[in-house]
């Protein structure tokens, strides 16, 4: 397999994850800013009040968008496996 094969397929594999992880991410990085918001107007300031909405906004992305990630990743798995004998040979 050559450099850029590899680099390709570095390349291919980011991309994936990238796609994959910026649902929840976003979900919760959205979630984490309406709760500051929320903290900053009511001056309450307990650190542990913005966990239960983040799990409770990425489980329901996760639900959501799960069969989405899971085909994207079924996808990138069998693109995968199926160019095994191109790059041993």
């Amino acid at each position: 397999m050559t450099p850029d094969g590899v680099m390709d397929l570095a390349q291919h594999a980011l991309h994936v994850v990238l796609l994959v992880s910026a649902p929840p991410l976003a979900a919760a990085l959205l979630t984490g800013l309406v709760v500051s918001v929320f903290q900053a107007a009511t001056q309450i300031n307990e650190m542990t009040l913005s966990f239960i909405p983040k799990l409770l906004a990425m489980f329901a992305v996760l639900v959501l968008c799960g069969h989405w990630m899971l085909a994207v990743l079924v996808d990138y798995v069998q693109n995968l496996l199926n160019g095994i004998p191109g790059i041993i040979g």
